[in-house]
């Protein structure tokens, strides 16, 4: 199975990490090919650089980290504390597993509204009464609440046999 490994190298206050590829460039990427590298990049970022590299195997890249040039070159980056080597792809590329979800933030435990009751408004020819309806059922201002008894719609048959429907009138 193919595994990617990096070399991430941060810049130091007086020497550029890029000054530091442009040293060892040849120098890794010649050992990465001579023992059995896939693919080799390098990235240039506004912190430092980044060399990844793919091998087949976790022999071949321990092989290719032993090797006096490769020590070499490590022990000579710009800032001793700004060294990173790492199994995986570098920079912003994201870890290998997919990350577990973070639990909800505080705000989700908030109690939520209780559900408005909904009402069905069932619409007449006349709309003018089922308005003043709705109005003395609400409270109108200077109305007094008064709710009578609806009268269903008469049901006449339908010309179309073994069907009926409500009148509207």
């Amino acid at each position: 199975m193919t595994e990617w490994w990096s070399i991430e190298v941060f810049h130091d206050e007086k020497l550029p990490a890029s000054r530091w590829k442009d040293t060892y460039e040849d120098t890794l990427i010649e050992a990465a090919l001579t023992h059995g590298a896939l693919y080799w990049e390098w990235h240039e970022f506004s912190y430092g650089v980044l060399f990844e590299v793919c091998f087949t195997s976790d022999e071949q890249w321990e092989a290719f980290r032993n090797l006096p040039a490769v020590k070499g070159a490590l022990d000579s980056v710009p800032d001793p504390n700004g060294l990173l080597v790492y199994r995986g792809r570098g920079g912003a590329s994201g870890g290998r597993m997919p990350r577990k979800p973070k639990p909800a933030p505080g705000a989700a435990a908030l109690e939520l509204e209780e559900p408005r009751k909904k009402r069905r408004i069932r619409l007449r020819s006349n709309i003018s009464d089922d308005i003043d309806r709705l109005m003395r059922e609400a409270g109108a201002p200077g109305e007094a609440p008064d709710i009578g008894p609806e009268t269903p719609p008469e049901v006449q048959p339908d010309p179309q046999p073994g069907r009926q429907s409500a009148a509207r009138g």
